[in-house]
């Protein structure tokens, strides 16, 4: 059953592929048996560095289940996530995921991960991030956290 899924999420890619929509990343987002979301890298067609494959077809799902929270989901996509994509699939709640290419594939092929997994790794500096505002923004929170109507996620 996973290669089915796995199928579904190359023909995604090749769809954006064949659309001039982007690189060849696809997935497909599962649920109880039945495909709930898709998508393929759409950053070339949308201007946008987060339309990846894997961040287009959580929108997809969340926006078919109505819901943020995928949790009881698993993900089929055509390479290991990049960070930000990884960081979709946790926030999603997502548990589960598959993936066909490594990061090395996906070097391979020219694209640039490998500068990201070395920022995380402190190896390399590519942003500037300091801290500033900080007592506006402690009082944003504090309001924030006093108003238990607001759902924490």
């Amino acid at each position: 059953m996973a290669l089915e899924y796995m199928d579904e999420a190359i023909a995604e890619a090749y769809r954006g592929v064949r659309e001039h929509d982007g690189g060849p990343f696809g997935c497909v987002i599962v649920k109880d048996g039945k495909i709930v979301g898709r998508g393929h890298n759409r950053v070339l067609l949308k201007k946008d560095p987060t339309c990846h494959g894997e961040m287009e077809a959580i929108r997809d799902a969340c926006q078919t289940l109505g819901t943020h929270d995928l949790s009881g989901c698993v993900l089929y996509t055509t390479a290991e996530p990049c960070p930000m994509c990884l960081g979709g699939i946790l926030w999603s709640n997502i548990t589960e995921a598959y993936y066909g290419c490594s990061k090395k594939d996906t070097a391979d092929i020219g694209f640039r991960d490998d500068l990201f997994y070395d920022y995380l790794n402190g190896k390399k500096e590519l942003l500037s991030l300091r801290q500033e505002g900080v007592e506006g923004c402690k009082k944003l929170f504090e309001d924030f956290a006093k108003d238990q109507s607001q759902q924490r996620y």
